[in-house]
């Protein structure tokens, strides 16, 4: 699994740190604060010992641009669903290639794991989040009947790589379809029972649920990576 993983996906770490900051929590807030002039928080990252550290780096561009990817291509875009499709886009792709999609932290809510920053975004473009959008996300988006995500450009596919479409893809059609109550518990997986509610889920349990083994676990703590280089799939 290793040495498939080093010929399908080469890693860039230091775009990470500096882009996010090499230490402290803060990386995201300081970065997005200071790219969309925004004063306010937007998501807090509280990493342990127990989590990848580099997933400080939630991704704006791929993260945005899967959103407009996924409601584009539902039936009712609504917050629920497209977070679930996001979730298991990013649960199966972290196994594949050692990174997910968005970067963003998953948090163990009632109806499922939510992606944190994500959240406050579409909270924010709804008006009552933890601060004023200033348009930089409503000009990708809008909110309507208070969960309904209405794409306002097409998705950058220059943002997205093969492979993130794919696994895009393949969440959409297998899950696309499902009703509320289905995806719940389809999302109610052994990550997610493993979590006490409203607090981050752990990737290694993620991997865990997705077939990896402890040894898989061990490697991608090791080495994980939210920016590639180049994706072969």
């Amino acid at each position: 699994m290793v040495i498939a993983f080093f010929n399908e996906i080469v890693h860039e770490c230091a775009i990470v740190n500096i882009a996010f900051g090499a230490s402290g929590g803060d990386g995201v807030n300081f970065m997005l604060q200071n790219m969309l002039g925004i004063g306010e928080k937007v998501c807090t990252f509280a990493a342990n010992s127990s989590q990848i550290t580099a997933m400080k780096s939630f991704n704006v561009a791929k993260s945005l641009n899967s959103v407009l990817y996924v409601s584009e291509r539902l039936k009712r875009s609504d917050f629920h669903k497209i977070f679930k499709i996001l979730y298991f886009s990013d649960r199966e792709h972290l196994m594949e290639y050692g990174r997910t999609i968005t970067g963003d932290r998953y948090i163990a809510m009632r109806f499922g794991p939510v992606p944190s920053c994500l959240y406050d975004i579409f909270k924010s473009v709804r008006g009552d989040g933890y601060f004023i959008d200033n348009g930089e996300f409503s000009r990708y988006f809008s909110v309507v009947n208070n969960d309904i995500v209405k794409p306002n450009r097409g998705a950058d596919m220059s943002e997205l790589s093969k492979s993130d479409v794919r696994h895009l893809d393949m969440s959409i059609e297998k899950y696309g379809d499902l009703s509320m109550d289905e995806i719940c518990e389809k999302s109610h997986d052994y990550a997610w029972r493993n979590t006490i509610q409203d607090r981050e889920i752990d990737l290694g349990n993620i991997i865990l649920e997705a077939g990896g083994d402890e040894e898989y676990v061990k490697f991608v703590r090791e080495n994980y990576c939210a920016e590639t280089i180049e994706d072969y799939a």
